[in-house]
C-alpha cells in the first residue's frame, strides 16, 4: 500500500469506529432519553434511509466533477454538524433535522472512500484494498460500539452527548488526516461534457452488466443486511424463543466470522470467477435460512435451537467475507474512465433501497408469519445463485476473474473478448 492508500484506510476505520459509537443507541435515546417516544424514534431512522436516497444521486455527479476527495470532505463536516447537533437536540424538529444531516453525509462517505480506494489501486491490489476497508469497517463499528455501551448511561443525556461528540471528533479527525492525502492523477469528466450531466445516468442504465448487477445487489443487501436488526432478530425472538442476550451473541458470531475468513478466504476469491463466487454466496445463506428455519420452526431442544440460530448469523458473515473482494471491484471494473464514482453511487443507492425496503418487508413477516417468512428469504438466496450465473454471460473473462489479466493467454490475446449476451 501507498501512503495515500494507508490513510484511506485509517481513515475507514475512524468513520466505522465514530458510527459504532452512536447507531446501536440511537433508538433509545431519541425514544426513552429525549422522551419524544417509539413513533419519532422510528421517524427517524426512516429519515436516515431518505437522506441517503436523496443526496446519493447527486453525489456521483459531485464525484465525477469534483473528484472524490473534496466531495468525502464535505460529507465528513455535514455528519459531524449533524451528529454534534443531534447530541444536544431535545426536540422532535432539531433532531429530525440532525439526522437528516447525519445521515446524507454517511451516505456519500461510502461511494467517496469506494472512489479513491479505486483511484489509489490497481486490477491486481484492488480486491484487497476492499477486503481491507470491509474488515477494517467491522472492527471499527465492533470496537466503537463495544465502548460506547459502557460509557452510555440512559439516566444521563450528558452520555449520550458525549458519545455524539465523540462521532463528530472522528469525522472531523478524518478530514485532517483526508486533507494530507495526495491522490494519484485520475480521469476526471468536464461539467460540460455529456457524461457529467444527466446522461451519465442513461450511460449506465445503457449498461447492461451494471444493471444486472444492480439488481443483484438489491437482492444480496435484502434478503441479508436488511434483515439483521430487523426480520431476523423478531422471528428468533417470537418463533425460537431467543433470548437478547443470544442475538447480541449472534451478531458477535458474525463479525467473529468475518474478522477470521475475510483474509483465510480472499486468496480463495482472487482465483475464481466473482459470478461464482457470489453464486456460492446465495447457496451459503441458503443454508443460513435452513438452520434459522431449524431454530424457529424444528422440534428440537432450547441448545440445539439456540446453535442454529447463532449459526445463522456466523454463515452470513462467512458469505460477507466472500462479496467484499469480489462486488465493490466488480462495480469499480464495470466503471468507464472516470466513471467510477457515479457506479459508486449508484450502487451505494441500490444498497440504500434494500435497507430501506428489507426491514418494512422482513419485520412483519419474521414477527409472525415465521414458515412464509423463512421460505421467502431461502427463495431469494437461490435466486442470488441464479442472478450471479446470470450476471456472468454479461461480463468478460477478466472482468470475472481478474487474476486471467497475468496470464499469458490473455496478455497475448489482445483485447478482451466482447460480453455475450444473456440468451446465449
Amino acid at each position: 500500500m501507498g501512503a495515500a492508500m494507508r490513510r484511506i484506510h485509517v481513515g475507514n476505520a475512524l468513520s466505522a469506529f465514530g458510527l459504532g459509537f452512536t447507531v446501536p443507541f440511537l433508538y433509545i435515546y431519541v425514544a426513552q432519553v429525549r422522551g419524544l417516544g417509539s413513533m419519532t424514534a422510528g421517524i427517524v431512522l426512516a429519515v436516515f434511509a431518505v437522506a441517503a436516497l436523496v443526496v446519493l444521486p447527486f453525489a456521483g455527479r459531485a464525484i465525477v466533477r469534483r473528484g472524490p476527495l473534496p466531495v468525502l470532505v464535505a460529507s465528513l463536516v455535514t455528519a459531524a454538524v449533524g451528529a454534534l447537533s443531534l447530541g444536544f437536540a431535545s426536540g422532535a424538529t432539531t433532531v429530525l433535522l440532525s439526522a437528516a444531516a447525519l445521515g446524507a453525509g454517511q451516505a456519500v462517505m461510502q461511494p467517496a472512500l469506494a472512489t479513491m480506494i479505486v483511484d489509489c489501486s490497481t486490477a491486481d491490489t484492488r480486491s484487497r484494498a476492499f477486503a481491507l476497508q470491509f474488515f477494517l469497517h467491522n472492527l471499527g463499528l465492533g470496537v466503537g460500539g463495544l465502548i460506547g455501551g459502557h460509557i452510555v448511561d440512559t439516566s444521563r443525556a450528558s452520555s449520550f452527548t458525549l458519545l455524539f461528540a465523540i462521532e463528530a471528533a472522528m469525522f472531523l479527525l478524518l478530514v485532517v488526516i483526508m486533507a494530507t492525502v495526495r491522490m494519484p492523477h485520475a480521469p476526471r469528466i468536464e461539467g460540460d461534457a455529456p457524461q457529467a450531466k444527466a446522461g451519465s445516468w442513461k450511460q449506465l442504465f445503457g449498461n447492461r452488466a451494471m444493471v444486472q448487477l444492480s439488481v443483484l445487489g438489491f437482492v444480496l443487501f435484502f434478503a441479508c443486511y436488511g434483515q439483521f436488526e430487523s426480520g431476523l432478530s423478531a422471528y428468533g425472538v417470537e418463533a425460537a424463543g431467543i433470548s437478547t442476550s443470544t442475538l447480541g451473541t449472534g451478531m458477535a458470531a458474525n463479525t467473529a466470522m468475518i474478522v477470521v475468513a475475510q483474509f483465510a478466504v480472499l486468496k480463495f476469491v482472487e482465483r475464481r470467477k466473482r459470478s461464482r463466487v457470489i453464486a456460492a454466496v446465495g447457496l451459503i445463506w441458503a443454508v443460513a435460512w435452513l438452520a434459522a428455519g431449524y431454530a424457529g420452526l424444528g422440534h428440537g431442544s432450547q441448545t440445539m435451537a439456540t446453535a442454529a440460530f447463532i449459526s445463522t448469523y456466523a454463515l452470513f458473515g462467512l458469505g460477507e467475507a466472500m462479496l467484499s473482494p469480489t462486488v465493490a471491484p466488480l462495480v469499480a471494473d464495470l466503471a468507464p474512465p472516470g466513471m467510477a464514482g457515479q457506479y459508486n453511487s449508484a450502487f451505494a443507492l441500490v444498497k440504500q433501497l434494500a435497507l430501506a425496503v428489507g426491514p418494512a418487508v422482513g419485520g412483519p413477516m419474521g414477527a409472525s408469519l415465521h414458515g412464509p417468512y423463512i421460505v421467502t428469504f431461502l427463495l431469494f438466496s437461490l435466486g442470488i445463485t441464479f442472478l450471479a450465473v446470470r450476471l456472468g454471460r454479461q461480463l468478460t473473462p477478466v472482468q470475472n476473474q481478474p487474476s486471467l489479466a497475468k496470464s499469458r493467454v490473455v496478455v497475448q490475446g489482445g483485447a478482451p473478448a466482447e460480453p455475450v449476451s444473456a440468451s446465449a
